[in-house]
């Protein structure tokens, strides 16, 4: 049984989709153990609330320094002590001691075909923004492993998604999560779960 700690800044929906692949079957052999947000009003809280999972906000606000709030942060999810660390939609930098601790364990879905549109200042609604100012046709998302730079760890899966005449980021971001976030994710964790990749060399291959 793969166990789990879904970490989450916003709405959700991204959850969602892994809780309604969870109840539908698409994801095996696989428990929530909690999910994690830095935002004390996220939705998502209330999502896990609703599905009898624990709920617990840590944010950088809480403590003295960023340095504090990592460990506390590292040391939290050592005391959860999951397989595997699921971002999903989590605005926060993974401390460096978190990524070394949960080396190839942590996993991050980012709204855009890396590495397009990726890195430093390259989040959520930003991502649209930009693929439509540079007139991109198509754009996607990418499961990612998570290392020490941003973006740049393994990558796990990828889809492609048209861009459309009249789209606006709120509308190409929407199209973006529900024709390929919500595929993505919920794959990379049964695929983990029931251990079909692996990393070799730093590239994912598969083991089936």
């Amino acid at each position: 049984m793969l166990k789990i700690v879904v970490c989450v800044s916003g709405g959700g929906t991204n959850l969602q989709a892994i809780l309604d692949a969870l109840e539908s079957g698409r994801i095996t052999d696989t428990e929530i153990l909690a999910v994690i947000s830095n935002n004390p009003g996220a939705k998502a809280l209330d999502r896990a609330r609703d599905h009898g999972i624990p709920a617990i906000c840590l944010s950088p606000k809480q403590y003295p320094d960023r340095e504090a709030f990592n460990e506390a942060f590292t040391e939290k999810l050592t005391e959860l002590g999951p397989d595997l660390v699921v971002l999903a939609g989590f605005l926060v930098r993974i401390p460096p001691q978190m990524v070394a601790r949960f080396s190839n364990r942590i996993i991050n879905i980012h709204p855009s075909l890396i590495p397009s549109f990726c890195g430093v200042g390259y989040y959520g609604l930003k991502v649209h923004e930009k693929v439509l100012e540079r007139g991109v046709k198509v754009t996607g998302a990418t499961v990612h492993f998570v290392n020490e730079g941003m973006d740049e760890g393994p990558i796990i899966a990828q889809k492609a998604v048209e861009v459309e005449e009249g789209d606006t980021p709120e509308i190409l971001q929407r199209r973006v999560m529900e024709q390929a976030e919500w595929i993505l994710l919920p794959r990379a964790i049964d695929d983990i779960a029931n251990k079909r990749i692996r990393v070799v060399d730093n590239v994912v291959r598969s083991c089936s």
